[in-house]
């Protein structure tokens, strides 16, 4: 299933330190670039500590920023857990783009609680939405060169959903992360982009 409509509603979820609010910046930029409006809103809480981030994203919107709930267009998730925590903003014609590397908590490193498995994470999200493409895009971004660049794994697969070309990201990207950083990044979008047949 292909989004690809001038209007585009889309939710970043994940973790403190994974690039949530980065990616969702290099998005919007891109948006202007290609000439779309495009309304944001972002909620990291204790992201410094680990904790829960949420970025909306409103491509080609004339409304508010919010994304409401059960409309969401695409949950693109950098995080499991966060993505069946965040689940309710999807809409039944809606796609999850999900990590499948998960973040564990102190609770469950210290054992005081157990991570869901991943089929008990992704079977809530298939009743909800139309469609789920897990991606483990943490060992791609190892393959880039980078782990740090998981987020912009992510974003190669969003590439294949969103109404803005390649290269447009490209520029926003290229604009968006130190120079000695671009080539790995860009290797990383590409090995993203490549997880999602035309």
């Amino acid at each position: 299933m292909k989004i690809k409509t001038s209007e585009c509603d889309i939710v970043v979820v994940g973790v403190g330190g994974q690039g949530v609010i980065l990616i969702s910046s290099i998005i919007g930029k891109a948006a202007l670039k290609a000439c779309l409006s495009v309304r944001s809103a972002e909620t990291h809480g204790m992201a410094q500590r680990g904790g829960s981030v949420i970025n909306h994203l409103r491509i080609g919107c004339v409304f508010g920023p919010m994304v409401p709930l059960g409309g969401a267009d695409i949950l693109l998730a950098l995080e499991p857990a966060e993505a069946l925590r965040y689940a309710h903003y999807l809409s039944k014609e809606g796609v999850a783009l999900v990590n499948v590397k998960p973040v564990f908590p102190s609770t469950v490193t210290t054992g005081q609680s157990r991570y869901p498995p991943l089929e008990d994470i992704l079977a809530p999200l298939e009743r909800i939405c139309m469609d789920i493409k897990t991606v483990d895009a943490t060992k791609l971004a190892v393959k880039a060169g980078n782990p740090q660049t998981m987020n912009v794994v992510m974003l190669g697969v969003l590439s294949k959903y969103i109404p803005i070309s390649e290269e447009i990201l490209i520029e926003s990207l290229s604009e968006s992360v130190p120079a000695k950083f671009l080539e790995v990044n860009r290797r990383a979008f590409e090995l993203g982009k490549s997880e999602i047949k035309a």
